[in-house]
């Protein structure tokens, strides 16, 4: 699926095949007409159409001494199908999703696991944020005590990660400073 894609895209990457494949979405067109049409080369026409047709966007059929090409409709709309969700998601199947989170705690952490500093870049924070989260159970209620106690743990400042914790919606908290859980 995903080389189906690559090979899609790379045969789009071009200037002059877009024109080609807009032209041909409005009817079809020899090499020599596309070449005029584009003040290029028929032999570069005939490379940019060669391209086009190893991903089946365009075909030709031959009149008299001429070919004539044309876009191929059902291959863009099978195309327009790959970029279903399911199917997007299946490309990205063998990628770490969380490379970034491991990197970001690496680098604001110690050895020992406790954390050098609270990061002040949202996207950082909230990956620190989400490697403090595991130490709490889901479903578990936790009171302040044994939130704080926990959270210790990773940086002394308790009341920051704490606040964090339920501003950035990985913890819930019911009254003011009664019980804590995990989602």
């Amino acid at each position: 699926m995903s080389e189906e894609l690559v090979a899609f895209f790379k045969a789009l990457a071009d200037a002059n095949r877009l024109k080609i494949v807009g032209l041909l979405a409005q009817q079809s067109y020899s090499v020599e007409q596309l070449a005029a049409i584009l003040c290029l080369r028929p032999s570069t026409i005939s490379h940019h159409l060669s391209k086009l047709a190893e991903v089946g966007l365009v075909s030709f059929k031959a009149d008299s001494y001429y070919n004539i090409y044309q876009l191929e409709e059902e291959t863009l709309r099978k195309t327009r199908l790959l970029f279903s969700q399911k199917d997007l998601a299946a490309v990205v199947e063998n990628v770490d999703l969380d490379a970034y989170d491991r990197k970001v705690v690496e680098d604001f952490s110690l050895p020992d696991g406790r954390l050098k500093t609270i990061p002040a870049q949202r996207k950082k924070l909230e990956a620190v944020l989400r490697y403090v989260t595991k130490a709490f159970e889901p479903g578990v209620r936790y009171s302040e005590k044994q939130v704080n106690e926990m959270l210790a743990r990773f940086h002394e400042d308790t009341a920051t990660l704490r606040r964090e914790l339920v501003g950035y919606g990985l913890m819930s908290r019911e009254g003011g400073g009664g019980e804590y859980w995990r989602e």
